[in-house]
């Protein structure tokens, strides 16, 4: 293999300083070679529009689940479908069909036939399995950023890195763990006796999928499921379906047996039936709180084991002593990244009062070069929010930030004829990223999350005042701090209620660490070492080498 030498390889404009990193430090990886190609590409850029036509080709009129290994004959006892939309365009893509109760009865018996199947596997099967879907999702990137782009409209240059790559490094990492990570420990009792653990497989599992990463979701579901031994009944958000079943599919084609990973569609009716069923031994969900509420009492009916991975309003804190332009690509990175449509995004972004006038002169100016526009476009940096019903709520929130008497400093437009050239998009749901400066911690554009690109600045003086303040939410999901005192930024990391911290970064998720949130954010866990332990039951076993002593004749 031969590296790529891209000392002289100009960063192309259309691309984030983040994602430029990340693609010059993995250079020699093939999936890399694919992706500058991408970045650097005058065919590619124009090609935009025969990208979108090429992937719609490919999505059936129609939608059904996909159950032991193949697309269901949906029962559909209900009769209930409802359309899946391009939110970039504000168009038909096809008609999903709900699963009926059958068809997740039906979901659930394949379930647990296979995953008898699949628990005998040895766990170095198990691991060599998953290594190859890594390496075939790997294989298929192009493929996969398409889907996801077209299904959550976020731009296609975030979808070929970010999405994909998290996704074949989680199935890489718990395809090591697979073989490591499920050993129990032997304890030496008294008189000779001893005890010892195991881990076993929880049985039938179901991940409940989020709509803004949809691809990433399933993986960090359906990887340490399968390493544990289970079988996975996946639902995605409604609104995201496409590349859920597509995994499906490369699971069984890298070896999974069939039925051991199903993907069951539909709305909130289907996600209560999987949560309540008998059969299920545990529910890992991602979403809102408010849904989150509902599945974790869903849960708790039949003592299910859960993981709950919900909102956020988290703060980033940015000093004096910070390299400016660093801190202002992290407010940007906590906020425009996904359309702003993601759960950890620093949306309180608390700035030193000394640097704050020029931190937002700088920030309104990078801001302002940010390119809104067809996802499918690789210059494109802000897509569309991803339905008409969540493009109401956040133009809803700026008028709100408006009215509490915020200082609109940039954006707030929500008019595709001033926003959007291109005609094919004008009924497109597309927000210019909005920043709302001298906001005040009362303020409901600072207490509740928006779920789309809008910033609220606040100002403080002093460590202690602005630590207390970025604690006082509900939420706990993520945090950063940002300066050039390390000690500082320890400090406050151990002080913030916050799951998932960085130190002069934001918005990272390398698998290799956990990620959870606190309080109202979260139960449990994605990722990291420890994740794999949480998709399997320990049992203690006691062994007698003694005889028993009774005292009853």
């Amino acid at each position: 293999m031969h590296s790529i030498n891209t000392t002289y390889l100009k960063k192309p404009k259309i691309i984030s300083s983040w994602i430029w990193k990340q693609i010059k430090n993995k250079n020699d990886d093939n999936n890399t070679k694919q992706i500058i190609r991408f970045f650097t590409s005058t065919s590619e850029i124009q090609n935009a529009n025969k990208r979108y036509a090429d992937i719609v080709k490919t999505i059936p009129s129609q939608v059904s689940s996909y159950i032991g290994g193949s697309s269901s004959e949906t029962i559909q006892t209900s009769n209930e479908s409802f359309d899946l939309e391009d939110a970039a365009r504000g168009t038909k893509i096809s008609t999903i069909l709900e699963a009926s109760s059958g068809d997740i009865q039906d979901a659930v018996n394949n379930a647990k036939e296979a995953q008898q199947e699949w628990a005998s596997y040895t766990s170095l099967d198990r691991s060599r399995i998953l290594m190859n879907a890594g390496q075939m999702l790997k294989e298929q990137t192009e493929l996969f950023a398409e889907l996801e782009c077209l299904d959550t409209a976020r731009p296609f240059n975030e979808t070929l890195y970010g999405d994909i790559k998290s996704g074949y490094d989680c199935l890489e990492y718990m395809s090591g763990l697979a073989g490591t990570g499920l050993n129990g420990v032997s304890v030496p009792l008294e008189s000779g006796n001893w005890g010892y653990t195991r881990r076993e497989p929880i049985g039938v599992c179901v991940g409940i999928g989020a709509w803004n990463y949809p691809l990433q979701s399933a993986v960090w579901k359906s990887a340490p499921a399968l390493a544990a031994g289970n079988s996975i009944i996946l639902k995605p958000a409604p609104e995201t379906p496409l590349t859920a079943l597509e995994l499906a599919k490369l699971y069984i084609d890298a070896g999974v047996p069939s039925g051991c990973v199903n993907v069951v569609l539909g709305r909130g009716e289907v996600g209560h039936q999987l949560a309540t069923h008998n059969d299920v031994g545990k529910v890992s969900f991602t979403g809102s709180i408010e849904t989150g509420r509902l599945v974790y009492q869903n849960a708790a009916k039949t003592m299910k084991q859960v993981t709950m991975e919900l909102g956020g309003k988290s703060p980033l804190i940015i000093f004096g002593d910070s390299n400016l332009n660093d801190a202002v690509s992290a407010a940007m990175m906590a906020n425009w990244y996904s359309n702003g449509e993601v759960c950890s995004n620093g949306t309180r972004v608390f700035v030193e009062e000394n640097i704050k006038d020029e931190f937002l002169k700088l920030l309104i100016q990078r801001t302002k070069e940010m390119k809104i526009g067809d996802p499918m476009n690789i210059e494109t940096e802000v897509g569309a929010l991803i339905s008409k019903q969540h493009f109401g709520k956040v133009s809803n929130y700026i008028n709100i930030g408006v009215e509490e008497g915020a200082d609109l400093a940039y954006g707030g437009v929500v008019d595709n004829s001033n926003l959007i050239d291109d005609e094919a998009l004008q009924n497109g749901y597309y927000i210019q990223p909005t920043i709302f400066n001298n906001c005040t911690d009362d303020m409901r554009i600072v207490k509740e999350e928006i779920f789309g690109p809008v910033m609220s600045l606040l100002t403080f003086k002093t460590e202690e005042e602005v630590v207390e303040r970025a604690n006082n939410s509900t939420y706990g999901l993520s945090a950063g701090v940002f300066t050039s005192d390390i000690q500082r930024g320890h400090r406050i990391a151990h002080k913030l209620q916050a799951g998932t911290m960085w130190i002069n970064n934001y918005n990272l998720a390398p698998v290799e660490l956990p990620w959870l949130g606190y309080k109202s954010s979260g139960l449990g866990r994605e990722n990291g070492s420890t994740c794999l332990l949480q998709w399997t039951k320990e049992k203690s076993i006691y062994v007698e080498m003694n005889g028993i002593e009774c005292s009853y004749k």
